[in-house]
This record gives structure tokens, sequence and C-alpha cells, in this order.
């Protein structure tokens, strides 16, 4: 029993914690606070005056309300409708089901640029769908509602696949239970299922802004890029690289990243609450 006692206190198939830990932010540096130093440093190049003229053009204001309107947009778009995919996958038995659970990592296999020729194909005044929705006035392609469904189409996976295993953990007697006690179906997917289901759906929205702000080869072929209507800001950092206006590219990349860091770090707030609130992080 000593022996036992001491194995389970002494044993670790790691190295100590301060190999462990040195090591974990070694790598970090390197890969992830190195690249986002240079970009401040180079941005720093420019004096306050000229930084600000540079991130507040007119062309940028509008490359940024496009950015991350839509990004928020199809994350939340995602989030509903993600969620209604992944429960319909977890509770329902139907015919082609594992061709639908298939089909929903397509995005993440798909080369983005694929995937925009193919949404421009399908969206564009003569395309299969596009075709049936010209004639009301509904354009897709080369509009900022066709970033949009690009967004949401590379964005889907992350709410199902975030979402899917913890309805699968969910135990279908607590629903029983409340539908004994007399609750209808809105009031406990309210107070029963979706307390459980909010920090994952919260995390998945997370993944899906995070992801579509960031997004180019999608968007490109099917946003157009017709100035102050369907530019990215992504694009306009590409822009700018191409004129060899490094500095203002990065001055540009600073103003995103810094943006999508308060956005992710609100969700990710909420995320904490909302665990804390409903006792998830026990």
């Amino acid at each position: 029993m000593r022996a036992v006692r001491g194995f389970s206190r002494g044993f670790h198939v790691l190295p100590g914690f301060n190999l462990t830990l040195g090591i974990t932010l070694a790598w970090l540096a390197v890969i992830v606070l190195l690249p986002l130093s240079a970009v401040f440093l180079k941005a720093a190049d420019l004096s306050l005056a000229r930084f600000w003229e540079v991130v507040t053009a007119p062309r940028i204001v509008a490359s940024y309300k496009l950015s991350f309107g839509a990004s928020l947009a199809a994350a939340a778009i995602n989030a509903v409708f993600g969620l209604m995919l992944a429960w319909s996958l977890v509770r329902y038995r139907f015919p082609g089901k594992r061709l639908v659970d298939a089909l929903i990592d397509l995005p993440f296999a798909l080369p983005t640029a694929v995937a925009g020729i193919a949404l421009t194909a399908l969206y564009a005044k003569t395309g299969w769908v596009g075709q049936y929705l010209d004639p009301f006035g509904i354009k897709v392609a080369f509009k900022p509602l066709g970033v949009l469904m690009a967004l949401i189409f590379i964005g889907l996976p992350f709410v199902v696949r975030t979402v899917q295993p913890v309805l699968e953990d969910l135990d279908v007697e607590l629903e029983e239970v409340a539908a004994s006690l007399g609750a209808g179906r809105w009031r406990t997917f309210r107070h029963v299922i979706l307390p459980v289901l909010l920090p994952a759906l919260l995390t998945g929205f997370a993944l899906a802004f995070a992801r579509a702000v960031g997004e180019y080869g999608s968007v490109i072929f099917i946003a157009g890029n017709i100035p102050m209507l369907s530019e990215i800001t992504p694009l306009m950092i590409i822009t700018k690289l191409e004129q060899y206006d490094y500095v203002g590219a990065t001055a540009v990349a600073v103003v995103m990243l810094l943006i999508s860091f308060v956005l992710l770090f609100v969700i990710n707030g909420l995320q904490a609450w909302t665990a804390k609130r409903t006792g998830r992080n026990r």
C-alpha cells in the first residue's frame, strides 16, 4: 500500500513542473508572441498622427465595418443553426445521417479558394441559386451578403463540433424529470438544457467569429472587392503589402488585432461567467 501511495504521489508522466512550464512558455513565445510583437514594433515606425490617418481612412473604416459586422452576424447565425444541426445529429435517426455528419467537416478540409469559387458560381447572377434570387432583387455575389454567406459556410463546423459532444453527454432523464413536473418544451429547454449548453455554445461562437475575422480565401472571390462596399480588412492589408506599404499594412493589422482581442476577451469573459453561474466549472 505504501508503494502504491508513493507511486501515485511521486510519479509523473511528464517532466517536472518547472521544465514543462518553461518549454510551454518558450514555445508559445516563439509561435505566438514574437510574430505579434513584430507587428506592433513595425507599426511603431509611424507617428501617432500618421498612424491615426492610416487606420481611419474611409476605405479602411468601411472594411472594418464589413469584416467585424459580417463576422459577428455569421457567428450568431451559426450559433442558432449549428445548435439545431447538432441537436438533430445527436437526438434523431434519419437516412443519410452519417453523410450529413461527414459533410459538416467539409469546410475544414476544403481549400478556401475552392470554397470561394464554388460559392461565387452558386450565388452569381447566372448561378444555380442566384438566377432565382435575381428576379426578386436579391443579390448575393459581389455584395456584403455574399461575404456573410461565405463566413457562415466556413464557421458552421466550429459550433456543431463544439456543441455536439456536450449534447451527447447530456442526460435525457433531466428532460423527462422536467416534463413530469409539468414543464413545457420551451421551459425545459430554457431552464434545463440551455444552461448546460451555453458555455459550449459561446465557445463555438467565439471560434466561428475568430475564424471569420481572419478569413480571406473563400471571401475574396464572392465579395467582388468593390471599394467602400465589399472590401474586407484582410484584403486591405494585402493591398498595402502589394504597394510595398509595409508599415501601413501593419498599422491596419494592429487595429484588427486589438479589436479582435477585445471582442474575444468579452466573449470568453461571458463564457466564464456563464459557466460559474451554472456551476459547470466544478
